[in-house]
């Protein structure tokens, strides 16, 4: 009985050395993985230095444009509006640190206070830009039910063609193509801002990851010239393409998703 504690206890403390040298799979919460990005977002100059990167490419080539001679229809220019010219990284950090999920009442509560802050650059770019005759347009996947308090924020901020006209929201599709498109009929678009692929073509919308790859690859000659490309690593297509567009994914399940697209050596 003895020989028999004494082999229990030893194979015991073999399994416990083991498991000691064995590092912990660690699962976050999905709150929890929004931490370092919503951080990157508010506290990095990094961050800062990209957007004000973005504007200057936009600000140089809306110069050359308006020093040219030109007739035709009236120039647009078509921006999203979150994480492109509006700051939301504070309704981020507050479901991080309540440790909740992105939801819709969250992020209307907020949208309904129109507090948000411009992204560093927008709004002394869209001002240049309207004071060189260019028109504005805000299309954005807001539900048209935020019109008012969006437009409250933005005349607030001193975007210019503020004005519910120039604001195509969303009422049906999240796709902006028909807006775009709309948008086209009258004006000579010569520019698109967005943080998200979607912004700039619907040849991006609910593709694989290869796909946008791709289709990016094809249209290198576009960015930085007609596409203008905020930087936004909190949420995207980007995130929803890791998993196949599939939203009843459990945290394990996503987790595991993401862990095999890694590329290792």
């Amino acid at each position: 009985m003895k020989k028999i504690i004494i082999s229990v206890l030893f194979l015991f403390f073999v399994i416990a050395e083991i498991n000691s040298q064995v590092p912990n799979t660690i699962k976050y919460s999905e709150a929890e993985l929004k931490v370092f990005s919503t951080l990157w977002h508010q506290q990095s100059a990094e961050y800062k230095a990209l957007c004000y990167q973005a504007f200057n490419i936009a600000t140089e080539r809306i110069i050359n444009m308006a020093n040219q001679n030109y007739r035709g229809k009236p120039r647009a220019i078509i921006t999203d509006c979150d994480e492109t010219i509006l700051d939301n990284s504070p309704l981020y950090a507050k479901l991080v640190m309540e440790n909740k999920e992105y939801n819709q009442t969250e992020w209307k509560d907020w949208t309904n206070l129109s507090i948000a802050e411009s992204v560093p650059g927008a709004v002394d770019f869209f001002q240049m830009a309207h004071e060189k005759g260019f028109v504005i347009f805000y299309v954005s996947n807001r539900d048209t039910s935020e019109v008012e308090s969006t437009l409250k924020n933005l005349i607030n901020l001193g975007f210019p063609d503020a004005k519910k006209s120039n604001m195509l929201f969303m009422s049906i599709t999240s796709s902006k193509e028909e807006r775009r498109q709309i948008i086209m009929k009258n004006y000579n678009v010569v520019m698109l801002l967005g943080d998200n692929l979607n912004d700039f073509s619907d040849i991006f919308r609910k593709r694989t990851i290869a796909e946008r790859s791709s289709q990016t690859d094809n249209t290198r000659e576009e960015w930085g010239k007609k596409f203008i490309v905020l930087p936004n690593d909190i949420y995207g297509e980007w995130e929803n393409a890791l998993y196949n567009y599939n939203s009843d994914l459990s945290t394990s399940q996503k987790d595991s998703c993401r862990r095999e697209l890694l590329k290792s050596y």
